[in-house]
């Protein structure tokens, strides 16, 4: 049997930064992804690392400013140990919301035409924000590279069949053989509501990249849609919500209508050509939170783990979500309350002591 100290089921951004922290802080680490690392929702993201989004939830705030104040050191830490660039693609967000929120001041018309000429939003408020954002393209790429380089063990193609108690840990049976793991944390993105006790779910998403010759340095997001460049002549255009289940089917009307939308906020995109669609899958939890922290406890320890329910954040919340579990897993006081994000918040079921089968 294999042995490590502790194992991150599913290799998408969140479980791959955890495994960065924890490398970082001198654990063993192995993480075992049923597919290649990052595929999935890492992948498929417009990589806005909204932490001021009005939409948001009032309780994300603590999480998404510590994550945001972690962002600069965790990219260059990628960058230093896998050898690729992460570049910042811009650092302002023309946001459109139907109030103003206290503290921010109206933009003025010719603020709005020097980055966004045409820009039509009538009836509601237009403000500044200084947000960043990444292409997670770059970040897919660089960051499997940085884990392995910092030694963290990272089996793709590795699918866990079955979870179960073990008196030295927890026995994780993959196809390739067993792992001894002192502590196993669930990683695994929207697919997290095969555990019980955890409600998550798939949120459709369908994107698309557009080609525009037209100046654009910062992103354009309403509540309804968003405009992302990603450097030489390159948007991204987002994204349907939808209660799809597991599809990832790209349908031309919802494409379309996107389209359309987007142009009716800036008239340039109906000249836009389309380079490439896709459909993304978030996930969602009820109350549109992060579920963090432990699933059960043992004969007093705390062997399983959890850290999913990002939604429509996990780029942003990855380097925060990894330092808060890194610092519950050591039994450190952790950075902010961690309860707000409690996995047994929605007492939907209890997690059993016994063998746990799960599909990941």
């Amino acid at each position: 049997m294999n042995h490590t100290e502790i194992a991150i089921v599913g290799g998408g951004i969140i479980g791959l930064s955890l495994a960065l922290e924890l490398a970082t802080n001198g654990r063993q680490v192995t993480i075992l992804e049923r597919e290649s690392a990052a595929s999935e929702a890492s992948w498929a993201a417009a990589g806005m690392l909204a932490d001021s989004d009005p939409e948001n939830p009032a309780a994300l705030q603590p999480l998404s400013r510590l994550s945001r104040s972690l962002w600069t050191s965790f990219r260059q830490q990628v960058e230093q140990l896998s050898g690729h660039a992460v570049p910042v693609r811009t650092r302002r967000t023309l946001q459109i919301a139907h109030h103003l929120p206290e503290g921010f001041t109206e933009a003025s018309r010719e603020e709005i035409d020097a980055v966004a000429p045409g820009l039509t939003a009538p009836c509601k408020s237009i403000f500044f924000l200084n947000e960043e954002s990444i292409n997670p393209r770059d970040l897919v790429a660089a960051l499997p590279v940085a884990v392995r380089a910092a030694g963290v063990t990272l089996l793709e193609q590795t699918p866990v069949q079955s979870v179960r108690n073990h008196t030295e840990g927890v026995e994780i049976v993959t196809p390739d053989g067993n792992w001894l793991a002192g502590r196993i944390v669930y990683a695994t993105g929207a697919w997290a509501g095969n555990l019980p006790g955890l409600p998550a779910t798939p949120r459709k998403g369908q994107m698309i990249q557009a080609a525009l010759d037209a100046p654009l340095d910062c992103v354009l997001r309403t509540p309804d849609i968003y405009i992302v460049p990603r450097g030489h002549g390159r948007f991204v255009i987002g994204a349907t919500v939808e209660d799809a289940g597991f599809d990832k089917q790209v349908h031309e009307n919802d494409i379309q209508a996107l389209l359309r939308r987007a142009a009716a906020l800036w008239p340039p995109v109906g000249n836009a050509a389309v380079v490439e669609t896709w459909a993304g899958l978030r996930p969602g939890s009820p109350d549109l939170l992060p579920m963090l922290g432990p699933l059960e406890e043992e004969r007093g320890e705390q062997r399983a783990w959890a850290a999913v329910g990002h939604y429509r954040n996990g780029i942003l919340l990855a380097p925060g979500t990894a330092r808060l579990l890194c610092e519950m897993l050591e039994n450190r006081r952790p950075s902010i309350d961690p309860a707000p994000f409690r996995c047994d918040r929605f007492a939907l079921s209890s997690v059993q002591s016994q063998c746990v089968p799960v599909q990941v």
